[in-house]
């Protein structure tokens, strides 16, 4: 029978908004970290990727009182570096892991329909069908035809909660009606499919402000350097806020430490070598790279998803662009900032220009990101065929680790962590309940998306723009509105990226929680990746708009600038070098932002912009 825990948590106040409360704004950051000091928590979350943040929400949503701290920034590691699909993966169905797929897929639908319709959306894909004789073309049909019915069918055949159209067989000339760039002669037909696709740094934001809005604390660059323990229990952690590098560590209390840190989950044990703690679990990271085009560089309504040697290979469309991975190979150097190297690059470009009518070159790259997967660690050969389930294991009292999994099952992998953690506290508890919590921004989405040019007309903004708001913002898009009605020089695109507009810098820092230019121009839009400058020409106005509101200086201005080309450059270079060593040394050669602002919190004050009531 479910018992019902009495709440525990920090109870919001009903006459606050669930938006407002979870507004992670400077002044939040600075009202968290004294909590942080000075109340115990029932559950610490480390990490603020895709799991940790799922957790945090999961937690707090059955009335604990949470906390959630990260080293650096939501998703900065493998959370913003996926091939931003949520789906249920058609190669695991090969592999016979079905129930693995059926979980995914109905997160899926769940996603799609009722938790974050307004950042995941159907995208169809196809799947060609090779040239081969008329034998071998029956058998290719039926067999990837089968492959895909089952993908529908676990997914649920009829009913609004699939949340995706079903699958169509297409001829050759209706698979290059759909694809002209397809080479007829290496094709017979396809199959068109659909899958979710998501941004994956945004979807992580809303989920750290979900939480918020829940009541928990929620604070990044504040970086765990221990655990605190009593006896043979974990008992809390010690933190050090990058943001004051000056200040001295603090002890945050927890009665249960939840680990949810994805390739960094070894480091957690190492901090408990010293009294003989066992690794909990061995995860093993694999590469992944990603490059990104031009949409005019390749003509195509639909994406693609392509067998090679290794793995699978996606081409989608993604807005004005393309995204071209992934890469699977294993990686041993720096986890903060894996590199791409020109191996890696010029292996996606072989493998998508085999099915190519014009054959893609560097010179069309826009630009390239790496991530890592956090593979459990087992007896296959590759990481390719690690199996993507994931695990919660409990190394010392007090401490429970999460890793493992895929993005797509992240409430999964929440909710098994957190079950496992009230069982620990005791008491009466509620059940999760997060696959009935709509995500900030989802309520009312389909209703705003409806009435989206009457929104328009009545803010003095074209559809478009309205259009590009709702589908990153959701229904919190009024609020963006009110921002560049208060103040107009917020309405104008950013130099650089006219894609997105400077509004969107000014309410990432104002209620997003980004605090470094990198946070934007890299997570909260997509400014690094999408442009051929990778952000530099948008730095200095994203700086400008950013500074009015933390309340930077033009030292504190030109640093986060000068920060950011750095890494820029260091990228640049490491996509020149010839293998994983010489790419991961060219990388690491620009010093991370974070931790080297000393004189933070020693400038102007905060722009008005942090009264408005959002």
């Amino acid at each position: 029978m479910t018992r019902v825990r009495a709440n525990l948590g920090r109870v919001r106040d009903p006459s606050v908004s669930r938006y407002t409360a979870g507004r992670l704004s400077p002044i939040r950051r600075a009202t968290d970290l004294r909590r942080l000091r000075d109340e115990k928590f029932d559950v610490l979350v480390i990490g603020g990727g895709v799991t940790g943040a799922g957790a945090a929400v999961d937690a707090a949503s059955r009335g604990l009182k949470v906390a959630l701290v990260e080293a650096r920034d939501f998703a900065a590691g493998t959370s913003s570096r996926s091939s931003k699909l949520i789906h249920g993966g058609l190669r695991y169905l090969e592999q016979l892991e079905l129930h693995l797929v059926h979980e995914a897929l109905t997160e899926r639908g769940l996603l799609a329909t009722r938790l974050a319709p307004h950042l995941v959306r159907p995208v169809p894909i196809l799947v060609p069908l090779p040239a081969a004789n008329p034998v071998k073309r029956v058998w290719q049909r039926g067999y990837y035809g089968l492959g895909v019915a089952a993908y529908d069918a676990f997914a649920g055949v009829f009913g609004g909660g699939r949340g995706m159209p079903l699958h169509r067989h297409l001829s050759r000339d209706g698979a290059r009606h759909l694809f002209p760039s397809l080479r007829a002669d290496k094709i017979t037909g396809a199959i068109r499919y659909y899958d979710g696709q998501m941004d994956d740094a945004r979807l992580v934001v809303n989920l750290a402000r979900t939480a918020a809005a829940q009541g928990a604390a929620v604070v990044t660059s504040a970086r765990v350097t221990g655990f605190v323990r009593e006896a043979r229990e974990v008992v809390g952690v010690r933190v050090r806020d990058l943001e004051s590098p000056g200040s001295p560590e603090f002890e945050v209390r927890a009665r249960t430490v939840v680990a949810a840190t994805g390739v960094w989950s070894d480091d957690m044990s190492e901090m408990l070598r010293d009294v003989g703690v066992r690794p909990g679990l061995r995860v093993r990271a694999s590469k992944g790279v990603h490059l990104v085009v031009p949409r005019s560089a390749i003509t195509g309504e639909a994406g693609l998803i392509l067998r090679t040697a290794t793995s699978v290979l996606f081409v989608l469309p993604w807005g004005g662009h393309w995204i071209i991975g992934t890469t699977d190979t294993d990686w041993e150097l720096d986890r903060s900032h894996p590199a791409a190297s020109a191996r890696d690059i010029r292996y996606l470009l072989d493998q998508v220009n085999a099915v190519l009518d014009r054959p893609l070159t560097t010179d069309d790259i826009e630009g390239v990101y790496a991530g890592l997967r956090p593979l459990l660690s087992g007896e296959a050969d590759s990481t390719s065929k690690l199996s993507r389930e994931h695990a919660v294991v409990e190394p010392m009292l007090g401490l429970l680790m999460v890793a493992g999994g895929k993005y797509t099952t992240y409430r999964v992998m929440a909710a098994d962590v957190i079950d496992q953690a009230v069982r620990r506290l005791g008491g009466e508890f509620r059940a999760s309940r997060t696959d009935q919590l709509p995500l900030l921004g989802a309520d009312g989405y389909a209703a705003a998306w409806r009435d989206r040019q009457d929104m328009a007309r009545r803010h003095g903004v074209t559809t478009g723009v309205v259009e590009h708001l709702l589908e990153r913002y959701g229904t919190l898009t009024v609020h963006l509105l009110a921002m560049m009605e208060a103040e107009p020089g917020l309405a104008v695109p950013l130099d650089g990226a006219p894609e997105y507009l400077a509004v969107e810098v000014a309410y990432a820092a104002l209620a997003e929680g980004a605090l470094h230019l990198d946070d934007v121009l890299t997570r909260r839009t997509r400014i690094s990746i999408e442009t051929t400058h990778r952000g530099a020409e948008s730095a200095e106005h994203a700086a400008r708009v950013m500074g009015a509101v933390l309340g930077w200086d033009e030292t504190v201005r030109t640093r986060e600038v000068e920060h950011y080309l750095a890494r820029v450059t260091a990228e640049r270079q490491s996509q020149t070098m010839p293998d994983d060593l010489a790419a991961d040394a060219a990388r690491v050669g620009a010093p991370d932002v974070r931790g080297l602002a000393a004189d933070r919190g020693h400038h102007a004050a905060p722009h008005d912009l942090l009264e408005v009531d959002l």
